[in-house]
Parts: structure tokens; sequence; C-alpha cells
């Protein structure tokens, strides 16, 4: 940004907005030199520099730096630089801006560049290769700037679709670009739900799932047409598929890329096909065997390749993704590759030990439950969890969370025995003490 000092005029009382703006040419010569009298070219009640006035201003640019003074400052933006966008000094041949547009285009040619920008870089350079390789647009911009194109009458600002003229002068140039909307297209993927029992997750199982997807229509091949017809070029984008539309507003022209109403983006017009109504693609049923590995769990998703949507003209088809969804167990709980069980155990078994039958996913097993067993010991049962997600041959553990059960009522034989058994804990305690 430039900032101009002018003594102590206020040269924002010009009424200049912001759909005006200055070059970076302009605003050095500004910033070098602005006579005083510059109040004079533009009345009270105008928003816009007349021609006039601007051959006034330029004309009056001196270079002896008169306003030294402190004062009122002026804050001027820069358009872009045309002849920067397309990498050519400001007194290049129509030649070398051909040529450099040419290899600047083909680069970021958005069928070519899939960066983040290159389409609008690309617009970029269409818009600037546009005014510069046509001498009157070019003699106005040299003058005023972008500004004075969108003042003219001349239509500046209203650009040409930047892809018409790229294929005026890459004819025979292949890029599967914007004039080949027909080209093949992969098709979309598709999403199924499959709900699996507890054991069917954990050890893995084959089902047959049936879906349904859109797959290639055999009548007229996948092309939309009607057989033994012909198709023509779309007359409202002229084959692009896209047509691009300008909207003036106070800060500039904005341009939309939009995809072509009459042809759908396809670039041509044909009599449809009756079968698939010219979409190229209709809905079948179809039933697929599909393996489930051991380990899945909710939320796993299994990927089928090639068993989605077919493509569009011929292109490839989609993938099939599976949605696992795993029942619990009333028993069983799983963490990971980790079953949780919690088993009751008796005072008498916790404090003798015992060896009690416990559930697991390979059946009944024996654990055995050591003396003096606390109450919310956790037992390990080593390899007898979920195998491992593609590693079968690796298990995660059984955790076995021991619960013992006090009693609330005691038979009187029960409570003798008990109140025994007290007494020799208490002449236990005092014999070890002493």
């Amino acid at each position: 940004m430039a900032i101009i000092s002018c003594g102590s005029t206020r040269v924002t009382s010009l009424g200049v907005q912001p759909q005006f703006t200055l070059r970076s040419s302009i605003t050095n010569k500004l910033s070098t030199s602005l006579p005083c009298r510059i109040t004079s070219l533009a009345s009270q009640s105008s928003t816009f520099f007349s021609e006039k006035s601007l051959n006034a201003l330029f004309s009056s640019v001196s270079y002896i730096n008169p306003c030294q003074k402190r004062g009122a400052r002026l804050v001027v933006r820069a358009d872009k630089d045309y002849y920067s966008v397309l990498g050519v000094s400001k007194n290049a041949s129509k030649a070398d801006i051909k040529s450099s547009y040419r290899k600047l285009a083909r680069t970021n040619h958005p069928d070519v560049n899939k960066e983040p920008g290159a389409e609008q870089k690309f617009k970029d350079i269409s818009n600037a290769y546009e005014v510069l390789s046509d001498d009157e647009k070019r003699s106005v911009y040299d003058r005023y700037g972008e500004a004075g194109l969108k003042g003219s009458s001349m239509g500046g600002g209203d650009y040409t679709n930047p892809f018409d003229i790229f294929d005026s002068l890459f004819d025979n140039l292949n890029t599967g670009g914007r004039g080949s909307r027909n080209r093949a297209t992969e098709g979309e993927d598709q999403l199924h739900n499959l709900v699996l029992n507890f054991k069917d997750a954990i050890f893995g199982i084959e089902k047959e799932i049936e879906i349904t997807r859109l797959e290639s229509c055999n009548t007229c091949k996948g092309s939309g047409a009607k057989p033994e017809t012909r198709s023509s070029k779309c007359s409202t984008c002229g084959g692009q598929g896209q047509v691009i539309t300008s909207a003036r507003t106070p800060l500039g022209v904005f341009q939309q890329v939009m995809t072509c109403p009459n042809c759908n983006g396809a670039g041509e017009i044909s009599t449809p096909c009756s079968t698939c109504r010219g979409e190229g693609r209709v809905k079948k049923s179809k039933r697929i065997s599909l393996k489930v590995p051991a380990g899945v769990d909710s939320g796993s998703r299994l990927r089928v390749r090639s068993e989605g949507n077919a493509g569009r003209r011929g292109g490839p088809p989609g993938d099939l993704f599976v949605m696992i969804e795993v029942l619990s167990d009333s028993v069983l709980k799983r963490d990971d590759t980790n079953i949780l069980y919690t088993c009751k155990l008796s005072y008498i078994d916790a404090i003798l030990g015992t060896t009690m039958k416990v559930p697991t996913v390979d059946g009944i097993v024996d654990l055995k439950i050591p003396c003096g067993t606390q109450p919310g010991t956790t037992l390990v049962m080593a390899k007898k969890g979920v195998p491992f997600l593609n590693k079968s041959n690796r298990r995660g553990d059984q955790l076995v969370k021991v619960q013992v059960e006090i009693p609330k009522r005691l038979s009187g034989e029960e409570k003798k025995l008990i109140e025994e058994l007290s007494e020799l804990n208490k002449a236990k305690a005092t014999a070890s003490r002493r």
C-alpha cells in the first residue's frame, strides 16, 4: 500500500470509492509527487474520476516532489498487475505475451494442476492475456489500470470464458479438459450395514449379503444415448459443460462457474436411452459373499473393491463399504481384545479356595480360585479373549473379577461355628502380641 502526504489537503474528499483503484505503477508516481491542487479534479458530488479528470491528474504529476509537509494521508490499493501475472515486461510484444500465456496456461490448467487455487490462477492468467492481447484494451489498461477497463464502454470486467481462450490456442491439446465433459468418471461408493452376533464378530464368519446398486445399462452400454443416434454439442455451454456468469458489484466483477443446466455438464445433447432415461445406469440387486475377519467390533468398516455403483460412460465402479454392528452378550462383555466376566464367590470358597466353571467365548472352562482371594480381585485367563484383527494367531485375555458374597442370614449351627472361628482368631491375635 502507498501512503501519500499532501500538506493539509484532504484528498479523501475527492469521493474515491472502493470500486476505483490505482495500479502500483501509478501509485509509485503519486508517492513521488502529487500536486495539492488535486481537489479540483473532481466535483463534490462525484464518486468516480472522469476520463478528463484522470488525464488532468496524470498529466499534472511532477517529479519535483513539492508536497513535503505533513498532513492528510491517502491509502491507495493496487490492482493486479497483468504484466506481472504473465511474467512479461510492459514493453513486451504480442508474440512474447502469447508465448508466456501458452506456457502458464498449460501448467495451471485445472485438469492438469490439482493444487488448491490452480483454477483461480488459470482465470487470472486468461484475463490478463485477454486484455494485453487486445491493442485497444491494453492501451486503456496502460493509462488507467483495471479501473479504466471497468469504467470504459468496451465491456471491461466482463471477461471471456477462460477455457474458451485456452481452447482457441490449444485445439489439439489432450488434457481431458473442460471440452470433454462426457469423459468416463468413477462410480460412487456404496454403504451397507451388517449386524453380527457376539461370537461371530470375535471368530469371524462368511455371510451372504444383498445390495442394491447402479449398474451399467446394457441397452446403451452406459453412454446414456439411444442406440444408433448421434449426439451434438450443447449450444448453451459450447461443449464446455460449464457456464460462467458475471455480476457487477461495488467491489468489482464477480464470476461464478456453474454446471450447464442444459446438458447437465456433459457438453453434449443426445436422444436419451429409453431403458435408463439417459442416465447410463440402472438399479439392480446383487447377492455378495462377504468374509468377515475375526476380531471385528461395532464401528469396524470392511471394504469390498469394485462392488459399488458403476462408473459413468464406462468409468470404473466404486467400492462397497460394510459397516459392522455387533450385538451385546448377556454374560460376557468386551473391552477391545479382552473379555470381561464377573463371578460370584462364597466367603467360604474365597477363604479356602476352590475350582469353578467359568463361561468363555471358547465354552465352559475350569478356573482355579486361590485360597484367601480378596473381594474385587481380578484373575487373568490368558489367551481367552478376542483375536487381534488381521492377526488371528494372537488373542487378548479374559479378565475375571471376583465378587465375594457375604450371607445376610446364618443358621444357628453356622453362627456357632463362625463365633468359634472368631474366638480362635482373637486368641491368635493375643498370642502374636506377646
